[in-house]
């Protein structure tokens, strides 16, 4: 069971290198900008949680967790009620995980791994049982997926504003024309621009932020077809095509919020 509601700060100073906490957060509910001085590995037993840095925005539906190395400011958005399991590494362990934003693939065994590290105190003894759930959490962590549910924002400051316009309200119709006219950049000079500052081309990275986009929605219990029309999809079909080359299940099969919440 979780414990009462806490802040990753507060662990900081924990004395172990890994420690776990888990929350419950009522619906809609907003975390502000902060950091902390440990790496959080944040996962959504129920419910979904949106992680927003400086970088980018990563989203954690069920069976799915976010990855934020320590120092790294950040923004959380539950969409609905949310239960999280939260994973913090010092220094040491975090050399697992990476330096950079992620989303990683929670498997049964890591799902139940995080459900039992809440409930060890932060003082446990590192040679007994305790200890070994926590290298066995650690050693599973580091052969997790990495899942594509990543929208990288720019650093040049006018492209990085309209990429966090169309997240903020994704306009599927507009076409990379129309976003070089607003910009005042040549087609070439803007796709080769995007590319060097998000990593992605302006097709994979709209696609992504439409994912992103979507999620939330899915978890609400709004139906596809509304969705995939909203996002500018010629039909349901076509959504569910792309939901299905990224997640590995179709949208149908995503769940709303819930204890069973998440994919079938």
């Amino acid at each position: 069971m979780a414990k009462p509601w806490t802040h990753p700060a507060d662990y900081d100073a924990a004395p172990r290198p890994v420690v776990a906490t888990g929350n419950e957060y009522p619906p809609s509910f907003e975390l502000d900008w902060h950091q902390h001085g440990r790496g959080q590995l944040l996962y959504a037993a129920a419910g979904v949680a949106v992680v927003s840095t400086p970088h980018g925005a990563w989203i954690a539906p069920p069976e799915r967790a976010v990855w934020t190395p320590a120092g790294v400011p950040h923004s959380v958005r539950m969409v609905g009620a949310v239960s999280t399991r939260s994973v913090l590494l010092d220094a040491r362990a975090s050399a697992a995980l990476g330096d950079t934003g992620r989303v990683i693939g929670v498997s049964p065994l890591v799902r139940h791994l995080l459900i039992a590290a809440c409930d060890i105190p932060v003082d446990y003894d590192e040679a007994g049982r305790d200890g070994l759930v926590m290298n066995l959490l650690l050693a599973e962590l580091t052969r997790a997926p990495v899942i594509p549910l990543a929208v990288p924002f720019p650093a040049a400051p006018a492209l990085a504003r309209r990429c966090h316009a169309f997240l903020e309200r994704p306009t599927p119709h507009e076409t990379i024309d129309d976003w070089c006219g607003e910009l005042g950049l040549g087609r070439r000079a803007f796709t080769r621009a995007f590319r060097r500052e998000t990593g992605m081309s302006f097709g994979a990275w709209r696609q992504q932020a439409c994912l992103l986009a979507a999620l939330p929605r899915l978890a609400a219990g709004e139906p596809v077809t509304t969705i995939a029309l909203d996002l500018g999809y010629d039909s349901p079909a076509a959504f569910s095509t792309m939901f299905r080359r990224l997640l590995g299940i179709p949208p149908n099969r995503y769940k709303p919020g819930g204890a069973g919440a998440g994919f079938d």
